[in-house]
């Protein structure tokens, strides 16, 4: 819907906010992308957006990529647990971010991972890859990483069954949603 700038649809989480979230002609977007059968993906909106963006929504939302805030700051591409609610109670997805801005490494990114689904739910978590236009490389850089990625997830506790929705069946269940 939006990213490094404010546009026709909404506002982005690191811009000061000109529509108040979502707008009427983004709201419109959303309802046709969701009659098409496409995925809306909400990264880089403003919480407000988020949750119009879920006000009208008939499908799951996306979070592509972002990470829990310890310390919510303006401006900051991490997101709140409310803006996490947001988007789950779609049905939808947060995928978490590998940025080595919040995480130290594979471990650091599973308990992120953890912390996500402590406030969502194991079926609203999945990888958030965006990893390019990092200043420094992300602790999960290629897809020959997802053994050890996996490995992390299952020794910070949690089952191959919830490690195998986190690293991609909760995102087949959204698709498979929204093109339904």
């Amino acid at each position: 819907m939006t990213h490094y700038r404010v546009n026709e649809l909404g506002d982005i989480q690191t811009e000061a906010p000109v529509h108040g979230g979502l707008t009427d002609f983004g709201a419109d977007v959303v309802r046709r992308c969701n009659s098409l059968g496409i995925v809306v993906d909400v990264a880089h909106g403003t919480y407000d957006l988020v949750k119009r963006a879920a006000s009208v929504t008939t499908k799951p939302l996306v979070l592509s990529h972002t990470a829990l805030a310890t310390h919510p700051g303006a401006r900051s591409r991490l997101i709140t647990a409310d803006h996490a609610r947001a988007v789950a109670q779609t049905g939808g997805v947060i995928g978490v971010w590998p940025s080595s801005g919040t995480f130290r490494d594979l471990d650091g990114m599973a308990h992120g991972f953890k912390r996500m689904v402590d406030v969502v739910g194991i079926e609203h978590v999945g990888l958030g890859t965006d990893m390019y236009g990092f200043i420094s490389p992300p602790v999960f850089r290629d897809y020959d990483q997802l053994p050890a990625l996996g490995a992390a997830l299952l020794s910070a506790g949690f089952s191959r069954k919830e490690t195998d929705l986190l690293l991609g069946g909760n995102y087949r269940r959204v698709f498979e949603a929204s093109m339904a």
